[in-house]
């Protein structure tokens, strides 16, 4: 590939118009010459010299690498399983030839055929879903760099006053409708905006190897939703329990080799906060 080395501190975030990448293009933005892509035609972006149109099935993502000449490449876009693959073979050789980074946003998926504990950094994965196992390929795929030019964040369920989980459970407080909710899962979270001082922390650290982004607890899918729903709001979903087996099955990954300095750590209880700012609490309670 020949490519001259690009400026130093430039990042494209390949899905800087989706919700994780979004947020993390505001944190970077003030501190790093930032780019960003989006899948599909939206006016917002339409004169914006900083965003490119790529849809992973239709574009080479080459022709923006060419033009863009980042040294730090954050991915967290979505798309077919085979095409998102083929795409992360020419990030990994262009990463390669200007001895750059990769950021790859992953999930805690890439252990849910584990169940009995909580997964660590260096856990071997093991899936069951179509998800989890297109992760996995997607990280072994990245684990082909040396390990100074990648870094991989593993992501619990995020949570926050944006997040879909969220909005799905005030419309849900608000209709007075059925909100799905796992009592055997015990799981990690995390909240978007504190994903983006992590990850943004990674980049300017120049850290290497495998995060787990998450809360250092777990705790019960289903309590933590209804403790959120009661700060919320006065009135309740109808809580619907789905049981997927007997006995609680562990669903979180948890940060042990690799953890960050306390400063950016947080709680359930801190996500939970973070989930039912006051704002939206006023809202929901008249």
């Amino acid at each position: 590939m020949n490519l001259s080395y690009p400026p130093h501190n430039r990042i494209l975030i390949i899905g800087a118009s989706g919700f994780i990448g979004n947020t993390l293009y505001k944190e970077l933005l003030p501190y790093f010459d930032v780019y960003g892509t989006y899948a599909r035609q939206q006016d917002v972006y339409k004169d914006n010299n900083v965003f490119f149109q790529f849809n992973v099935e239709e574009d080479s993502i080459l022709n923006i690498l060419k033009e863009v000449k980042p040294n730090v490449i954050i991915s967290c876009f979505k798309g077919p399983h085979e095409a998102i693959l083929k795409a992360h073979q020419l990030l990994c050789d262009y990463i390669w030839a200007i001895q750059g980074k990769l950021v790859l946003i992953s999930s805690a998926s890439v252990f849910d055929a584990k169940g009995k504990y909580p997964s660590y950094e260096n856990d071997v994965p093991l899936s069951e879903s179509l998800e989890g196992k297109h992760k996995i390929a997607l990280e072994k795929k990245v684990k082909e760099l040396p390990e100074e030019h990648y870094c991989i964040a593993r992501l619990p369920i995020i949570l926050g006053v944006n997040s879909t989980w969220v909005q799905q459970l005030k419309q849900a407080i608000k209709h007075q409708a059925a909100f799905e909710v796992h009592p055997n899962w015990v799981v990690s979270v995390n909240t978007e905006k504190k994903v983006a001082q992590q990850i943004h922390y990674l980049i300017n650290q120049h850290l290497h190897g495998i995060y787990h982004l998450a809360s250092e607890d777990v705790s019960h899918h289903d309590d933590i939703f209804k403790e959120i729903s009661r700060k919320l709001s006065f009135k309740s979903p109808i809580f619907k329990n789905v049981f997927h087996s007997n006995e609680d099955r562990y669903l979180a990954i948890l940060p042990k080799e690799n953890k960050l300095p306390q400063n950016y750590r947080i709680t359930i209880e801190e996500v939970i906060s973070d989930s039912t700012l006051k704002d939206e609490i006023t809202t929901l309670k008249k």
